[in-house]
């Protein structure tokens, strides 16, 4: 089984067309707008999940949490 990685330097776009899922999860942490036609296409392409998650002055750590319940491996933002 291969990991599910949550690489938290690349784009919702890329990590929503790597794995579908992730669309759900990001869903339902708040990310409301992503499911929203052409949302995922325009903004998704530029946004990753630690900006969206500042730009909606949501809790990443709390994101981060809810990933790895689902079996996700947190790779972190490189500065």
């Amino acid at each position: 089984m291969k990991d599910k990685i949550l690489d938290l330097n690349k784009t919702v776009y890329e990590l929503c067309s790597d794995d579908p899922g992730i669309t759900r999860l990001l869903e339902a942490a708040g990310f409301r707008d992503i499911t929203k036609p052409g949302m995922l296409a325009t903004a998704g392409r530029f946004v990753t999940i630690p900006k969206g998650a500042k730009m909606k002055n949501f809790d990443l750590e709390a994101i981060k949490q809810a990933f790895a319940e689902h079996g996700y491996k947190i790779k972190e933002e490189s500065t």
